[in-house]
């Protein structure tokens, strides 16, 4: 115990070596700050603080992407929900969420959906990452507040924040663009949200009964619409295409719409107008719609209620209607979201419009920039009906064709009406000879329509010259 004693130093030793390392320090100091530019100070207190410190601080950090962001639909989050279901067959779990939409297949391989608060591995240039999906239940929001949670080491953070989210964004755009299944949503109001369902509906360019001249005007349009970014930006303009389709009822506009879709891989937004409440809700129903999309609004001639506005006022009661006549959505509110403000909330979107009658349109609808494209979806003709006899009786000639082809230039027959027809048999003998038929029988009452108004139209001439003399 004396000999451990003996060895200890006396405290002016050990006074002397606290003396020496202070003013050790001290001349460090001030040569580390005199001399060593602040960012290398920086960098160097860094390191030391991560080396001593690194056991008792936390290391990973974690990105949370929420559903929404500024009042609308978080194009991360969107992005991360096409992204991740490629990394999902490397899941360890013993668990996997699987399904199927697609009612015509019932025996179709069922799809992987990211399941809730499960860990989703991925490797960005040799950075380890993990995506975990959340649903939180909330009075505001009927399905769950949904978010996901990326974690990664702390000291790539800024590496994922400026090139990871990039590279998630891109995958998915192309994901986007290849997708075999297409989606068409409809508006709930009740639960103030849209739902979907897989969409299969299979016009196409190719099997859409038009004129060539048409089919092609509306390919290129859409072709160079699909590839004008950087032009509608330099012209400071919203990524938008508006379409007008019209005509009667039966020409094809729907098969139109779906062979516009199909072309373009863009899901659809079917809004109703007729129920949506008012101009604040039609902004907040476009805002919640996806880019690269199309918006439809069909039989716009009968939702543009409010122009008749003071004719209604006459005959109504002002206190029992004025509800009345304040709900639905106005023509201005309507303008807005095609050509106003409200219309850049978003991009690479098409708005199509449909009606049976065009004379009916406010003339303000009509402009380009709002309906950049009218078309006309008219009547059966000779070529559009030899398109429909090749797609439902397979064959390109037979002796019935010119009488046929000459009464379709003489009366007025849809492309529904000639589809209807065909589509009685598969023999080409019996539906062409309904359809011969049927235009005869078309003819005739046409016919006697016409001499109808003719010998009326005489007997209002003679009543006329009788009440002149």
């Amino acid at each position: 115990m004396a000999s451990l004693y003996n060895q200890a130093p006396s405290v002016s030793a050990v006074f002397s070596l606290y003396t020496s390392f202070s003013a050790i320090m001290m001349l460090f100091r001030t040569i580390f700050n005199d001399i060593v530019p602040k960012r290398i100070q920086d960098y160097i207190t860094g390191k030391v603080v991560d080396f001593f410190f690194s056991s008792y601080l936390p290391t990973r950090f974690t990105f949370v992407i929420e559903k929404e962001w500024d009042s609308v639909e978080n194009v991360t989050f969107r992005a991360a929900e096409v992204y991740l279901p490629t990394l999902l067959s490397r899941l360890s779990t013993g668990n996997l969420l699987v399904g199927s939409s697609n009612l015509k297949n019932p025996e179709a391989q069922p799809k992987l959906g990211i399941p809730l608060d499960t860990a989703i591995t991925d490797e960005f240039e040799g950075i380890h990452l993990e995506w975990t999906l959340h649903s939180v239940e909330t009075q505001n929001v009927p399905n769950g507040k949904r978010f996901f949670h990326l974690t990664c080491d702390k000291e790539f953070r800024k590496k994922i924040m400026e090139e990871y989210f990039t590279y998630v964004t891109k995958s998915a755009d192309n994901i986007l663009r290849q997708r075999e299944s297409l989606k068409i949503y409809t508006y709930d109001r009740q639960s103030s949200c849209w739902l979907s369902t897989i969409f299969e509906h299979h016009t196409t360019f190719e099997t859409l009964a038009i004129e060539p001249h048409l089919k092609t005007t509306v390919m290129d349009d859409l072709d160079s619409f699909s590839k004008g970014k950087d032009f509608f930006k330099s012209v400071g303009r919203a990524w938008k295409r508006g379409y007008l389709l019209y005509g009667p009822h039966g020409t094809g506009k729907s098969s139109m719409v779906a062979a516009i879709a199909n072309y373009m891989k863009y899901d659809i937004y079917d809004l109703q107008l007729q129920s949506v409440r008012d101009d604040s809700e039609l902004r907040r129903i476009l805002t919640s719609t996806k880019n690269r999309s199309i918006l439809l609004i069909e039989d716009i001639d009968c939702v543009s209620r409010k122009r008749q506005t003071k004719e209604m006022k006459e005959n109504f009661e002002p206190e029992k209607d004025s509800k009345k006549l304040e709900e639905g959505v106005s023509l201005s509110g309507l303008l807005n979201i095609v050509d106003g403000l409200w219309s850049s909330c978003g991009e690479e979107r098409i708005i199509i419009f449909t009606t049976n009658h065009k004379e009916k349109l406010d003339p303000a609808l009509l402009r380009p920039g709002r309906m950049d494209i009218h078309i006309l979806m008219d009547y059966c003709t000779p070529f559009v009906f030899k398109k429909l006899v090749a797609l439902y009786l397979k064959i390109d000639d037979h002796f019935l064709f010119d009488p046929i082809e000459k009464l379709v230039l003489k009366v007025s027959v849809t492309p529904a009406e000639v589809a209807h027809q065909l589509m009685v048999t598969k023999n080409a003998d019996i539906a062409l000879k309904g359809l011969l038929e049927l235009l005869e029988t078309k003819t005739m009452k046409e016919e006697e329509d016409t001499k109808e108004y003719e010998d009326g139209d005489d007997t209002r001439k003679l009543n006329q010259m009788k009440k002149d003399k």
